[in-house]
């Protein structure tokens, strides 16, 4: 039986109580034995503690071991001198430094909880977000010019290599998956301004090139405001969206919101050797310490951790982990009986991290 090193970041707010339910669901799902947890220092508290939002022996072991399990990062107020938050350094420094590219966000309606949209039933909506990780207008991230306090300007990077590898990973997903729910047909759909500005236009020509060598794919196009609508009224329509890193960002949220929030949005930041695992929602100070915070989206987001694990390695056993580890997520909101309370109901983290380790066994 192989086993895996991976390292815990639990970070700051309610970062330590999911990142501590999702290890509990895993190592419920996969046993000790396999998964070898150790929790490691980094984010908003630990820089007002030692100066550091990601400590040279966290980033080593991050390095080191075979993934990253990240809680949530960041507080109120803790801010570098030029205004931007401390926390959201943690994992933009393990995005740079680990050359994590590709950040993958699942959309995708379970059944048990309600859309906002109306008339939407549970795998009508099953598509992927993936969002240009390193480059975009996020690669200006402490590199922007201040002019005298009266001129700011931030570059937006978008290179030839960057979105190749983003678009070959994209069309690869997409052959992977059994297509879009509308139509069953492999689609990526490319979201950029390619109307308006050279750098989007570069991107789409790039996505083209790409989809050359991927008969099998369909590629489609949506400018990033028009995309907002249609993610709205045919939701159904998309199987893979790949998008620039803010483009990416904005709708990924946007498409969260369609399938009950950032509570369970699970998100994958992926590189070639490296991975990095988090719910996309973020550390929710006012509620910490509480038990009130939702493990989903992490729990759902080790799942991805178990996925990669297994493609990276060829272990069978865990990309069953991972079906099983989803599949008492949905049976649990789908029993209607325990539900978090950004669901609408009253369970507390630790209810809802019993009930889908219960469904496990």
């Amino acid at each position: 039986m192989r086993s895996y090193d991976i390292a815990t970041i639990e970070g700051d707010g309610i970062g330590p109580e999911v990142c501590r339910a999702a290890v509990t669901v895993l190592t419920e799902a996969c046993g000790a034995s396999v998964l070898r947890f150790a929790n490691f220092d980094g984010g908003a508290l630990h820089y007002q503690r030692s100066g550091a939002v990601l400590p040279d022996d966290t980033f080593a072991a991050c390095k080191g071991m075979h993934a990253m399990l990240h809680g949530a990062a960041g507080l109120p107020g803790v801010t570098y001198p030029d205004g931007t938050e401390v926390g959201n350094d943690l994992h933009l420094q393990l995005r740079f430094k680990l050359d994590l590219f590709a950040n993958v966000r699942p959309i995708r309606l379970y059944a048990g909880v309600q859309s906002p949209l109306s008339g939407w039933q549970a795998g009508q909506i099953d598509y992927v977000i993936v969002r240009e990780n390193t480059e975009g207008l996020y690669a200006s991230r402490g590199a922007g010019v201040n002019l005298r306090g009266e001129v700011v300007t931030d570059q937006l990077v978008v290179t030839r290599k960057g979105t190749e590898r983003v678009a070959r990973f994209s069309f690869d997903l997409a052959r992977r998956r059994q297509g879009a729910p509308r139509d069953g047909k492999r689609r990526v759909t490319v979201c950029d301004k390619a109307n308006i500005l050279r750098s989007y236009a570069f991107f789409r020509a790039v996505c083209d090139e790409v989809a050359a060598g991927y008969s099998d794919v369909e590629i489609d196009y949506a400018y990033a405001d028009a995309i907002t609508v249609h993610m709205l009224k045919k939701p159904d329509f998309y199987d893979v969206v790949v998008a620039e890193n803010m483009f990416g960002d904005i709708i990924s949220d946007l498409g969260a919101g369609t399938v009950g929030g950032l509570g369970i949005a699970a998100s994958a930041e992926l590189g070639e050797r490296h991975g990095l695992f988090q719910g996309a929602h973020g550390s929710a100070p006012d509620i910490a310490g509480q038990n009130l915070a939702s493990p989903v989206a992490t729990v759902l987001s080790g799942a991805l951790m178990l996925r990669w694990l297994g493609e990276q390695h060829g272990d069978e056993a865990l990309h069953a982990g991972a079906a099983r580890v989803e599949q008492a997520v949905e049976a649990v909101l789908a029993e209607g009986r325990v539900v978090p309370r950004d669901l609408g109901g009253q369970a507390s983290c630790t209810e809802m991290t019993a009930a889908i380790c219960r469904r496990l066994r």
